[in-house]
């Protein structure tokens, strides 16, 4: 039967790629991790981004919830700022260390400070978990949750509480740079103004980035490419490229041009380990398919094993769908912090 359909062809041509920058096993990992290292800032755009000053504004102070808010602006590139919220426990009594929350697809970061905005963030919250930064106090950490570009008060749709991804992405693209490459960027440059502005009641000692699908996305590329943190919490978002965005419908902000010539989604784990890593999957989230997840989570065990870190990563599983986990991830968090 002849095929009219673009997505047959584009799925079946996928199939017959195999990464240039997969590692075989053999070759020296350290130096495989140099050439993929530089493919991979090369393919994010990374050559396209500049240091610049911080600007860190405060802009305002108040109370969430029983919890100190500050809400701060930092400049991550020149003339664009990122909106960022800090959530802290009443009393600080002495330095605590930072988890970072990463929003995906939903409203905005307030998700993470637990605060409803718009009629739809109560299912956010009470069914997806989103409130990072108060799971985080709750824990005994300081929580920052950085607004991610084309989300929230970052060009987000105001009107519907909602993304504006394929506009962003398709104007990073244009210009050789792409969304996640800006959004790694975002979390470099802010951490980086974090630790020097409020580093009399903040630590990176045991320090943790998480995120939940675009979000985790962004925090497994981050993982890829920064050392800042002692884990790493991708959730609900690693999958095997042809299970997820080439075999299902994703936003755009999902894809980096050329990136399957190179690597698959697992491959990646050269430029992780032995950093320390835990991915969240939902048994049935139909964006980020169990079966696409475990395998791409058997290339990463293989890759720990090579360097003798396998303690140092973990896989869990949650029993619905796409969504965040918190129980399950901030115990595998505080077990693997503890026996290292």
């Amino acid at each position: 039967m002849n095929n009219f359909s673009t997505i047959k062809l584009h799925s079946k041509l996928f199939e017959s790629i195999k990464p240039k920058l997969r590692w075989d096993g053999i070759t020296d990992i350290e130096k495989h991790k140099e050439k993929c290292e530089s493919k991979l800032m090369e393919l994010l755009g990374f050559d396209t981004f500049k240091e610049c000053d911080d600007n860190l504004q405060i802009l305002s102070k108040d109370r969430i919830n029983g919890n100190n808010h500050i809400h701060f602006i930092v400049q991550t590139e020149e003339d664009y700022y990122a909106n960022c919220h800090l959530l802290l426990p009443d009393e600080i009594d002495c330095k605590l260390p930072l988890c970072v929350g990463l929003q995906g697809h939903v409203s905005g970061a307030h998700l993470s400070l637990g605060i409803k905005k718009y009629d739809y963030d109560e299912v956010y919250l009470a069914e997806q978990h989103s409130d990072f930064c108060v799971q985080a106090v709750n824990n005994g950490y300081i929580g920052l949750a950085i607004e991610q570009r084309a989300f929230g008060d970052n060009t987000g749709r105001e009107k519907a509480g909602g993304t504006n991804c394929a506009y962003s992405a398709m104007g990073a693209i244009i210009q050789g740079r792409t969304l996640i490459g800006e959004r790694v960027w975002d979390v470099k440059q802010v951490v980086k103004a974090v630790k020097k502005h409020f580093d009399d009641i903040i630590t990176m000692e045991n320090s943790v980035l998480i995120g939940e699908s675009g979000g985790g996305t962004a925090t497994f590329y981050s993982a890829c490419l920064l050392d800042d943190f002692s884990i790493y919490v991708p959730g609900v978002a690693l999958c095997t490229f042809k299970d997820s965005i080439i075999d299902k419908e994703h936003c755009v902000c999902n894809y980096i041009p050329n990136i399957a010539k190179y690597f698959d989604m697992g491959d990646l784990a050269v430029l992780i380990a032995p950093k320390k890593l835990i991915v969240v999957s939902g048994l049935y989230d139909k964006w980020f398919p169990i079966d696409g997840a475990k395998k791409a989570y058997d290339q990463i065990e293989q890759i720990y094993k090579a360097q003798n870190a396998e303690n140092n990563c973990a896989m869990i599983i949650g029993e619905y769908d796409h969504r965040s986990y918190p129980e399950e991830t901030w115990a595998q968090i505080h077990k693997m912090l503890n026996n290292n």
